[in-house]
């Protein structure tokens, strides 16, 4: 009796809790199913359009004198002293290093002293032949005799001449000792000090003129044609970057550098500024127009998958890939030459965020201006004027 009345007492809770759990049930049978929203990713797009595009080549340098002169004596012998140190500012004419010129003065004595010698030879041939001439005269002697003074007359005369000139290279063996400076310049290396033996001709001071400067540096193979054919070309320095300098072409190397493979190219800096300093970094700039129409995206637009080169095409609201090919760059920007036309509509953001086929929403435009966009590729391709239009600002 006490079992049965518990289970009295239990079934009309159960009852109650059957009957919620069957409405629930009848409830959610009733309801609407939950409608799936279909992705439509924004992005940014960019008008394609083909025009004469400035590409820029830029390569380091540095900063080098046109002219380097490496100065050394004209004679062997001993440096006894060394005038200058590197770095400084010399006038022409002025004292670089000195010989010991004692060895160099003995030798000039000694054609100084063969000098008086051959003049003092020189006279007594010369008074010889005066008195004999007189006696010829008087027919005291005869005609050959006579001819004997004057050939021993030209003989003392010619060593006269020669001992003249030994002298006279002596002497300019002797100033030699000296090294001078033979231009105004700036001392930019010293190769031998004081108490060292050097041959003649062996480099001791290197000195740069302070006339043009120029920028050298080495330029790839495939480059050269095009260079050649540039005429702006801007150098800009590490240090002061902001500032743009003309420069010229002045030399291109013929032959390859053995190490670098590239073309060593000067560019010379005309009336350069007293700011631009021996041996700073510098950076040249090539400045030409492309001789045929390209396509000019910027990088964000490119997609990099498997070594292949793409970029995602809007054709009425959805993406397609398209493989494209890169022919350069111009800045910032990348050249395209194959794989996309003109008046097409590409992303230039969140590319990675895209899969084929997928529905978009333009950032900033809507549906008129990308059916317009699309009804412009017929009149570029019937002949009209491409141009660019960046529909979104650049890409973040």
């Amino acid at each position: 009796m006490r079992t049965l009345k518990k289970l009295c007492q239990i079934r009309p809770q159960m009852v109650t809790s059957l009957t919620v759990a069957a409405t629930l049930i009848l409830l959610a049978g009733c309801s609407k199913p939950v409608e799936k929203l279909e992705d439509i990713r924004p992005v940014r797009v960019l008008h394609l359009g083909a025009a004469n595009v400035d590409v820029t080549s830029d390569f380091s340098g540095v900063v080098m004198p046109r002219i380097e002169s490496r100065l050394g004596f004209r004679v062997g012998g001993k440096i006894v002293q060394r005038k200058v140190d590197v770095g400084a500012t010399v006038k022409r004419g002025q004292v670089l290093m000195q010989l010991d010129p004692q060895d160099l003065q003995l030798a000039q004595t000694q054609a100084n002293a063969g000098l008086r010698a051959a003049q003092s030879n020189r006279d007594l041939a010369q008074a010889e032949l005066k008195r004999y001439q007189d006696l010829r005269a008087k027919n005291f002697v005869s005609q050959t005799v006579l001819d004997a003074k004057s050939t021993a007359y030209q003989s003392a005369q010619a060593s006269l001449e020669q001992a003249a000139a030994a002298y006279k290279g002596q002497s300019n063996q002797a100033g030699y000792a000296v090294l001078t400076a033979d231009a105004d310049g700036v001392v930019t290396g010293v190769d031998a000090e004081v108490g060292q033996v050097v041959a003649a001709g062996t480099s001791v001071v290197r000195v740069a003129q302070l006339g043009d400067k120029e920028v050298v540096f080495g330029i790839p193979e495939h480059k050269i044609a095009a260079l050649r054919q540039t005429s702006d070309v801007q150098i800009r320095t590490w240090a002061n970057p902001g500032q743009a300098i003309e420069g010229k072409i002045r030399e291109i190397s013929p032959v390859a550098d053995p190490a670098t493979r590239t073309y060593t190219t000067k560019v010379s800096i005309p009336n350069a500024p007293a700011s631009i300093q021996l041996g700073m970094t510098a950076t040249v700039s090539f400045a030409s127009k492309t001789p045929n129409a390209m396509l000019k995206v910027p990088l964000t637009a490119l997609l990099q998958e498997k070594s292949q080169t793409s970029v995602w095409v809007v054709d009425h609201g959805v993406v397609k890939l398209s493989p494209v090919k890169v022919a350069g760059t111009a800045g910032n920007d990348i050249l395209l030459m194959d794989g996309v036309t003109p008046g097409q509509t590409i992303v230039t953001a969140g590319v990675n965020q895209l899969k084929p086929g997928q529905k978009v929403s333009i950032l900033g435009e809507d549906a008129s201006q990308v059916d317009a966009g699309v009804a412009s590729a017929s009149k570029i391709k019937a002949g009209a004027n491409p141009a660019a239009s960046v529909t979104a600002g650049a890409a973040q």
